[in-house]
């Protein structure tokens, strides 16, 4: 007699790729070129963009070590305050193509496609092709999307390794298969090797949703999440240990720590720090309280003057939609898919928002790029569900209401901008309004032809405004370190052309800076190297401003200004051609040219010369790195010819190590005993000549 024992559980659904039309592939395949085109476009005129990871990119493209660790010159003296994974794909296209803007910013470029293809290869495979095209069109049309896809920071590629890592989660949850997770954790691995514990903020909702939704056996689902695990600290921590295990006399300073630790930079100036303000080695957050240096924290930060204008044109949309796919999809099975879908975008869209919303330290606008493929996806799937259930009429209210929403809320936005086209707002708001009553209809009434009317008046009217601010970020450069995407006053703090009003909070990575009115509109400037045209208006390729001299001691240099020496701690020197010949005579005699408080202004000198250039103290000119014994020993051995001052006059700048601090104390040790030169309108100390 035989038995038949029933299964644990029913086989698990296996949903595979929506079948696709014959025009899906070249639609996709046009609006790629179309996207990848728009973001070369005027790529140029970003000019160095930031020379603080310029100069890391440029010192990694003539030194293997410097390339390896992320050091910010070839003699390899002190890190940025990131790991390199970023710094790793421009440097080997400098290396390749020799020093230019179009060699730095390429990469980041090829990554904007390389994020848009997984985000519709992600959204098509459940919901359709036409919703994995309207995905690629939302996140292409994202401001601050165009912004930070042409520029330096390390946001692009950790944008891109997000979008791969919630993509590899949803493949795993199709059919419990263990190598869509362990690629899945290799992604947040190597993300955490861009921008260290920002890559972790959506393990949370991505981990549960896995544990309660795949469609394998309980004990099984932990053990591939364990897996997982595994190789994201595998991915992520090879690079760690090795810097770790490693003597520090055998590798560059860890810039933005005070221990040369990069565990301390992880968890403190670049992990905690980031949420409570309290970041050991710069100015501090101050933004506990519901507010302070760095904006207003709370759950409305998302939507203020500052940041509205780059991410949250659509984003009341992603929400509502996320709301209305989860209701459509509460009956269904525990493994279904299309919630699924739901559950891990709008889980990684609520975490990282809440963070960014509620985080009192360091928080710069283009952050929010992070947002970007969340909002995205989120729009195209909730859009495309609710119009195939039109036929109901609740679905085809929250279609209407949604777009009535997103145009009455694109109006406000572009109200903050009243002089960048006025006729658009109201163009956008009696257009979206026409469309969503068209919406409430269309079910019922006219047929093919009137829908896609309807349909084609309600997005155009939708994207609108993000597309003109997207325009404008396109046709723009943007150069030091707090940059903003629109027109100006788009994002609170600056608008094409420079890097924002200043404000606090300028450092690439988080480094702090910027008094009230300091800050990155890039003026005057000099022509880079290789034939490089400057910027628009002039600007430096790092992004540096003609003015006034700049005073020593704490925050020196935080306004952002150089009157042609010392430049600020937001943007760099304006290196003049006097200046440029002085540090390149004899240059090979020394290991480095010349040294400088504050990483953008050796930037600058280094970028311009393509010699090395010490930043003393690392970004904030707070690192303890080199301490005043160890710059005297560089000195005597000759290792150092120059040592760089501020503008005209004299003196020399401190740092945000304030008066104290082991820059100051360099800065005060080379006034007192070394002979002043002049060149252009920047002073130097001789370092080979003292004054007695």
């Amino acid at each position: 007699m035989t038995t038949t024992v029933a299964p644990v559980m029913p086989p698990p659904p296996t949903p595979g790729p929506v079948d696709s039309p014959r025009w899906a592939r070249p639609a996709l395949y046009g609006l790629l070129l179309a996207v990848g085109l728009a973001y070369f476009w005027n790529l140029s005129a970003s000019g160095y963009a930031n020379s603080f990871y310029s100069a890391a990119v440029q010192a990694g493209s003539q030194s293997w070590k410097a390339f390896f660790f992320g050091s910010l010159d070839s003699a390899n003296a002190i890190t940025v305050d990131k790991p390199p994974a970023a710094l790793w794909p421009m440097a080997l296209s400098v290396r390749l193509f020799g020093l230019n803007s179009w060699a730095i910013l390429a990469p980041q470029v090829l990554m904007g496609v390389a994020t848009a293809a997984v985000l519709n290869t992600a959204v098509r495979r459940r919901f359709g092709p036409v919703a994995g095209l309207i995905a690629v069109g939302v996140l292409a049309l994202t401001p601050v999307a165009a912004l930070m896809f042409r520029f330096n920071n390390p946001d692009a590629l950790l944008t891109l390794l997000m979008t791969v890592a919630v993509w590899c989660v949803l493949r795993a949850l199709e059919d419990g298969r263990t190598k869509w997770l362990l690629w899945a954790g290799a992604a947040v691995g190597l993300a955490f090797l861009t921008k260290t514990l920002q890559a972790f903020l959506i393990l949370p909702p991505l981990a549960v949703l896995y544990a309660v939704c795949a469609p394998v056996p309980v004990r099984k689902r932990l053990g591939q999440l364990a897996l997982s695990a595994l190789t994201m600290v595998v991915a992520g921590g090879w690079w760690v240990a090795i810097v770790e295990l490693l003597p520090a006399s055998s590798r560059p300073y860890v810039g933005g720590s005070q221990t040369n630790s990069f565990l301390e930079l992880t968890f403190g100036y670049n992990g905690l720090g980031r949420l409570n303000g309290e970041e050991t080695g710069s100015v501090g957050g101050r933004g506990g309280g519901g507010g302070g240096g760095w904006g207003e924290t709370g759950i409305g930060r998302m939507f203020d003057s500052e940041v509205g204008g780059q991410i949250a044109w659509l984003l009341p949309a992603a929400l509502i939609l996320l709301l209305a796919g989860l209701w459509l999809s509460r009956k269904a099975g525990r493994t279904d898919s299309a919630r699924a879908a739901f559950l891990a975008w709008g889980g990684a869209l609520v975490m990282t928002g809440a963070v960014f919303s509620f985080m009192a330290g360091i928080f710069h606008q283009y952050y929010t790029v992070a947002l970007a493929p969340y909002v995205a996806a989120l729009v195209a799937m909730g859009a495309v569900v609710l119009w195939e259930e039109r036929a109901a009429r609740w679905p085809r209210a929250v279609l209407a209401g949604t777009v009535a929403v997103t145009v009455v809320w694109a109006y406000v936005l572009l109200g903050r901008t009243p002089e960048y086209l006025p006729w658009l707002r109201w163009a956008v708001l009696v257009g979206g309004l026409v469309g969503a009553v068209g919406l409430l209809v269309v079910g019922r009434v006219g047929g093919r032809a009137l829908a896609l009317a309807v349909v084609g008046l309600s997005f155009a009217a939708s994207l609108a405004g993000p597309a003109a601010y997207t325009v404008s970020t396109l046709n723009s450069g943007h150069q030091g370190s707090i940059v903003t995407a629109g027109p100006s006053g788009g994002g609170g703090m600056g608008g094409p052309g420079g890097g924002g009003r200043g404000g606090p909070g300028g450092g690439p990575g988080g480094a702090p800076g910027g008094g009230p009115d300091g800050g990155g509109g890039q003026r005057g400037g000099t022509q880079p190297p290789g034939g490089m045209p400057a910027a628009p208006g002039g600007a430096a390729p790092g992004g540096a401003v003609q003015g006034g001299a700049v005073p020593g001691g704490a925050g020196a240099g935080m306004r952002g200004e150089g009157g042609g020496g010392m430049g600020g701690l937001l943007n760099g020197a304006s290196v003049s051609a006097e200046a440029k010949a002085l540090l390149e005579k004899d240059a090979d005699d020394y290991t480095w040219a010349a040294a400088a408080v504050g990483a953008q202004n050796a930037a600058s000198y280094q970028l311009a010369t393509g010699d090395p250039v010490m930043a003393v103290g690392g970004f904030n000119g707070s690192d303890p790195s080199p301490t005043l014994a160890q710059f005297k020993k560089y000195v005597a051995e000759g290792k150092i010819h120059y040592f760089i001052s501020r503008g005209t006059g004299g003196g020399v700048g401190g740092g945000m190590g304030g008066g104290a601090g082991t820059s100051s104390q360099i800065a005060a040790w080379v006034a007192e005993n070394f002979t002043e030169v002049s060149a252009g309108s920047a002073t130097f100390y001789d370092l080979t000549q003292p004054v007695s």
